[in-house]
């Protein structure tokens, strides 16, 4: 758009001085080819890009299986809890019982705390919390701020920052609130810091009791506002379901901030004048006994405690023998929602009963943060048959039914009630998705409460909170039960039979894995049951699932033992996912231990889910052992493309014309139109033109080759060419008695005289050209040791040549003699040299000549490889044929130098530059943050016309942009950059020129480009892949795009290979193997089917398409594009579609910091990814999943082994491309040293 704005501003100027110019005149024509130019073609409706194609690339959703269970009770009703009774002397606000009980019984014990060791360390008596709760109320009230202006105004929030041993000022600084009538938002503190504030936050509703807070599966965090009715309510609910009395005491081992730790710890106690001891969770992990030793000390009537506390008191049992817990009614059980809270309950009776332990004092219960206490069982009567249990099939679990286990015992779930409804609540169950329907009797669903004990709301977010606390249900015709509005608890259970209450998970561990429910405690409870005591550190295990390719993956992540070996581990993880497979049904797509103590923790202590699949996803929870199994788990795959037999060429031809479609050819200028009254032309040989211009201008400098520091090292004019060339061609004859047709070999660091280099054992070499130094390395001891000495050809040294001169110039007998030969490693790393024939010398620079305008007042800067290629004719040839000067610059000493290329373009200001990728990368990454220096040193880019980047591969595009955009500050035109396109059978095909439209991009849907079909879609599609023009067509080049399976034409934007015809297509491959027919094949080969001209064309073994443009070329005509989008032989064939390397290599780029490159490859029929980690070793095991899921995500291709290796292993050539087949060699002979190899099950 830029390039069409600057061209709109011109259009008015011009048009403004052409009113007078009559219609007929070349003005117009040119304003007319403008204004078509800036015609875009018509966009399709926006709608139409942005479809997700799921429903065409995913193996359809699982289809029902039709055996599956499903629910054939009737439909549930609401069940109701016991009235709340009305007690006379119930206070009527929760101030009140405290203001009652401060003045009336004083000394009375209210809340004792307890030291590290476990002791007491102070009781609160309620006279000092009425007293010390007053004094807080009036300093936040009066204390704050000024008399006209107070910080606090009834209403307001109040976050209380505690930490958790000090439940004393916890209590005084709630109850303080309380009374100052501003709201108390009790705030976590992290484990490692404490601190203590008391601060403000903006107005509220005057009604308001606190707002605890809660996290959701996301992580983010919610405030349930609770109002004072509501809590004054529940209190006297959990009052009478506890049967609490005046001076019970209580031992409270939970978290006093919130749920049934500050409920029935802060809240109740207070209302019925009752002691609670606060065991800290710190004295837990140093005495896990110490609540037990409480309970007999101050034969505490109640205790509220979690499965983990009746663990831990059991492990810890044998260090006391004569406590007794005859003394409790009522041992509540708070997470008696958990599946293991049965088997630890049972373990802890079991255990206790002879220390006075009575049955029916366990209580367990369920408790949301939403709903609060959502049921409770009510303290037994001394022998009567405790309630029974379900043991549920988990197989009917999943399909969301209720059905009592037949199958073997390892896939049941054993479920106890946690009692009956609250008094004064109502239930319900409704469907967990969905609008609230409600279940049928045997249905597993959300549970709803609905009475004035609940939250309200959730703080400040509306939306949320109509959902889950304004719920009114519906029967299956969907229209409303009642109008009495329930509150969403956050838990999956049902009713049984006596309107027990069953609780069988959360909706915040709920993992819908292919249409079916798991539970991620369940799954939790499987892997603690897995001899875990030799891996897992303290049972910590999470569970949770991420979204991959259109379905839940589960996860399990755990924490290992400091001395668990890497056998132990291994077997672990194995028999975890052979236990999870059989009891549950699914698979474990990511099974990972991380090392003990480093998953994030809760306050208390628990795993931090939300914020370990966090870690998980932005891969920075550093695993140190991993097991994926994508393989087993990813079932809905697209089924593998089974190609059809192909259309013949004839007939995509006349469809093609049916169709009124153009057959896809493309050429540059035609030579024979191009006048040229050069000298030059009379010359056939590069030999002969040196000869001419050493007469016509001998001091004319035609190479300047530079150092790091940017000094010029030699220069050679034409002149000092000719003779230097003379004297080396003099001394082949003397000293190495060579014959016209020998080859010899030029060994050179990149320097003064063009040269190429070969390895001899290919070329057959006569002789070795080479400088001094590098003779001595060749004649080292070193040398032979990699190759016997005697088997060199001889070796002459040209730094020392003698004066003698030739008697004649010899001059090749027909054009079509060889010049040189150009050796090069393909990206296959196959060796491959090519003939080049003087008449293609000849035509080659003569192309170049004319799309550069190149000739000899211009100056022209080279930083790239000369050693094949078409580095090698601008490097060596180019010079000698325009006459143009050529500034080398050896990319060796940019290493040294990052600035040399940069500052000598601004010294000389150079129009046109020639670079390579790896020059490019290297100033990118080099120079990223240095562009304030080369502002300071004065570099100015805006002098570059053309920067072209010379290339044998799809355009770099982002790489391309990042450079454009970074020097953008410096000058650089953002249209200055382009690129070349050659290949082994004509190493320049395209070059951008200095004439011509700018190069033109489009996006194509990578989807397609598997089934090799070009589909244009808009920019910011789904799946779309960027590509650009390789530069313009050189003159005298014919491009066709060709089938490779029928070797028929193709039509306008259809993928195929590129086939060209040039005058300086190389004649053949260079082989001492007699392989004449492949190499016929590549270089003269005729289109099976419409080419009555039997043109012979070379098959370049890249794929691309041409499409015609609304632009206009520089010969008038509509501009053709080519589109390079990759070698053939590179190709991946994975399940029948076809992959370029490099498409899966940006996705796996992308999704680490630490990832500095990555390469593909296939191994039998699996796809290996090798990234090279430049971060540190620990985060190695990170990029595992990561890698799988983002090829999966993108490409819909499990990955079978991920590698990963340090920076550097990954072997690149001197022309930027990674050298993949090079790299599968060393991993199949196991030489590539990885960091970690993880083989995807």
């Amino acid at each position: 758009l830029v390039g069409a704005s600057k061209t709109c501003f011109k259009l008015k100027s011009k048009a403004a001085k052409a009113q007078s110019v009559p219609v007929n005149s070349r003005v117009s024509t040119k304003i007319q080819q403008l204004l078509n130019t800036l015609k875009r073609p018509k966009r399709p409706p926006l709608k139409e890009f942005f479809v997700d194609d799921s429903e065409e690339i995913v193996e359809g959703i699982p289809q029902p299986d039709p055996n599956q269970p499903k629910p054939e009770g009737r439909q549930m009703t609401p069940v109701k809890g016991e009235p709340l009774g009305v007690i006379c002397n119930w206070p009527p606000a929760l101030e009140s019982a405290l203001q009652r009980w401060g003045s009336t019984q004083a000394k009375c014990p209210c809340l004792t705390a307890l030291d590290v060791t476990g002791k007491p360390v102070y009781t609160l008596t309620y006279g000092k919390l009425w007293s010390r709760s007053l004094k807080l109320a009036y300093t936040l009230l009066n204390k704050l701020g000024t008399k006209n202006e107070p910080v606090l105004k009834p209403g307001d929030r109040v976050a209380l920052v505690y930490p958790n041993n000090d439940p004393v000022m916890f209590m005084v600084a709630f109850y303080g609130c309380l009374l100052a009538e501003v709201i108390p938002v009790p705030i976590e503190v992290p484990l490692t810091r404490k601190v203590t504030l008391l601060n403000g936050g903006g107005g509220g509703e005057g009604g308001d009791c606190f707002n605890p807070y809660k996290t959701s599966k996301e992580g983010s965090v919610m405030g349930v506002t609770v109002s004072r009715l509501a809590m004054l309510s529940h209190c006297q609910a959990l009052s009478q379901a506890c049967n609490y009395s005046e001076g019970e005491t209580v031992v409270n081992v939970l978290d006093f901030k919130k749920d049934a730790g500050l409920w029935h710890g802060m809240f109740s106690n207070v209302m019925n004048k009752m002691h609670t001891i606060s065991v800290p969770y710190s004295v837990m992990k140093t005495c896990p006994l110490s609540w037990v030793q409480r309970v007999h000390a101050h034969k505490a009537k109640v205790a509220l405690v979690k499965c983990r506390d009746l663990h831990w008191a059991m492990m810890a049992h044998r260090d006391q023998r004569d406590v007794s817990l005859s003394s409790l009614r009522m041992l509540i059980v708070t997470d008696g929602a958990n599946p293991w809270s049965v088997s630890s309950c049972d373990a802890f009776l079991s255990l206790f009963q002879s220390h006075g332990l009575k049955p029916e004092a366990i209580c367990p219960c369920a408790t949301s943060a939403e709903a609060m206490t959502v049921a409770i069982r009510r303290p037994g009567v001394p022998g009567a048959p405790l309630p029974g249990r379900a043991i549920l099939s988990m197989n009917g679990l999943s399909y969301g039914v209720i059905r009592v286990n037949t199958e073997d015992k390892n896939s049941a779930l054993t479920v106890q009630d946690v009692g009956h409804v609250m008094p004064g609540g109502m239930m319900c169950i409704v469907k967990p998705d969905g609008p609230p329907q409600l279940c049928k009797t045997d249905e597993i669903g959300e549970i709803c409460v609905s009475s004035r004990t609940g939250g309200m709301m959730y703080f400040g977010l509306a939306g949320v909170t109509k959902n889950t606390f304004e719920v009114i249900p519906m029967n299956s015709a969907g229209s409303p039960v009642g109008d009495v509005p329930f509150i969403r608890s956050g838990l999956l259970g049902f009713v049984g039979p006596g309107s027990l209450v069953f609780v069988v998970g959360k909706m915040d561990g709920l993992l819908m894995v292919s249409g079916r429910r798991h539970n991620a405690d369940d799954i939790v409870a499987t892997g603690l049951a897995v001899e875990s005591i030799k891996t897992v550190y303290r049972g910590r295990i999470a569970v949770f699932s991420v979204s991959v390719f259109y379905d839940e993956r589960i996860v399990v992540v755990a924490e290992q033992r400091p001395d668990a070996s890497e056998e132990d581990s291994f077997q672990w993880m194995s028999r975890v996912l052979q236990a999870i497979d059989s009891i549950h049904q699914v698979g474990v797509y990511c099974l990972a231990l991380v090392p003990a103590n480093t998953l994030p923790k809760t306050p208390l202590g628990g795993i931090h889910i939300s914020h370990t699949k966090q870690l998980f996803l932005e891969g920075s929870l550093h695993p140190c052992n991993i097991l994926m199994c994508p393989h087993t788990c990813v079932t809905n795959l697209p089924k593998p493309r089974q190609k059809q037999p192909g259309v013949g060429p004839a007939s995509v031809m006349v469809g093609n014309l049916v169709a009124g479609k153009r057959i896809a050819q493309a050429a540059g200028r035609d030579l024979g139109q191009i006048e040229e009254n050069d000298l030059v032309r009379k010359h056939q040989f590069l030999a002969e033109i040196l000869q001419w211009r050493a007469q016509a201008t001998p001091d004319h400098v035609l190479f300047m080759l530079l150092n790091a520091k940017g000094t010029t090292v030699c220069t050679a004019s034409c002149l000092q060419l000719h003779k230097r060339a003379e004297r080396i061609a003099s001394v082949l004859g003397d000293k190495g008695h060579l014959n016209a047709g020998d080859n010899v070999v030029l060994l050179y660091p990149p320097g003064c005289i063009p040269v190429t280099v070969r390895p001899p054992h290919v070329s057959k070499a006569a002789c070795i050209l080479t400088t001094q130094t590098l003779m001595r390395l060749l004649r080292s001891r070193e040398a032979a040791a990699a190759v016997d000495v005697k088997t060199w050809p001889t070796i002459i040294d040209t730094d020392d040549l003698p004066r003698k001169r030739l008697p004649q110039l010899y001059k090749p007998p027909t054009p079509e003699m060889l010049a040189y030969l150009d050796f090069s490693v393909s990206t296959t790393g196959m060796l491959t040299g090519v003939k080049m024939s003087h008449s293609a010398v000849n035509a080659l620079c003569r192309a170049i000549k004319l799309q550069c305008e190149l000739y000899s007042s211009r100056q022209i800067a080279i930083c790239l490889d000369p050693y094949c290629g078409l580095g090698f004719a601008l490097w060596c040839l180019c010079s000698v044929y325009s006459g143009h000067q050529s500034i080398l610059i050896p990319p060796m000493e940019l290493e040294n130098n990052l600035f040399l290329w940069l500052a000598t373009v601004n010294q000389y200001k150079i129009r046109d530059t020639f670079c390579s990728y790896s020059v490019m990368e290297l100033c990118t990454k080099g120079l990223g943050n240095q562009v304030e220096v080369l502002k300071t040193r004065g570099i100015n880019l805006s002098c570059i016309r053309t920067c072209v980047v010379v290339a044998e591969e799809r355009p770099r595009i982002t790489l391309q942009q990042s450079f454009s955009k970074l020097f953008k500050d410096i000058g650089l035109s953002p249209r200055a950059v382009s690129t070349t396109f050659g290949s082994r059978v004509n190493v320049a095909i395209c070059l951008q020129g200095t004439s011509g439209p700018d190069p033109t991009t489009v996006y194509v849907d990578l989807k397609s480009l598997r089934h090799d079909r070009v589909r244009l879609v808009e920019r910011g599609a789904p799946q779309s892949l960027l590509l650009s023009e390789s530069g313009k067509i050189l003159p005298g080049v014919k491009v066709v795009i060709v089938n490779p399976e029928t070797k028929g034409p193709v039509g306008d934007s259809h993928l195929g290979e590129i086939w060209v015809n040039s005058p300086h297509t190389a004649s053949g491959y260079y082989t001492i193997y007699d392989s004449e027919t492949l190499q016929a094949d590549h270089f003269n080969t005729r289109l099976s089917f419409g080419d009555a001209a039997q043109t012979l064309w070379a098959r370049t073994g890249y794929l691309g398409f041409v499409r015609r443009t609304e632009l206009t070329a520089a010969t008038g005509e509509r501009h053709d594009a080519l589109y390079v989008v990759g070698a053939l032989d590179e190709t991946l064939e994975l399940r029948g579609l076809r992959y370029h390397p490099i498409d899966i290599e940006t996705s796996v780029s992308r999704i680490h910091r630490s990832i500095a490159e990555c390469a593909v490859f296939t191994w039998t029929n699996l796809l290996v990814v090798v990234v090279e980690l430049c971060g540190s070793e620990q985060e190695a095991l990170d990029l595992v999943p990561l890698v799988t899921n983002v090829v999966l995500e993108e490409h819909y291709l499990i990955v079978g082994v991920v590698v990963v290796v340090d920076p550097g292993v990954i072997p690149i050539n001197s022309r930027g491309e990674k050298q993949r087949m090079h790299l599968r060699d060393s991993f199949l002979a196991d030489q590539l040293d990885p960091i970690y190899v993880a083989y995807n099950m």
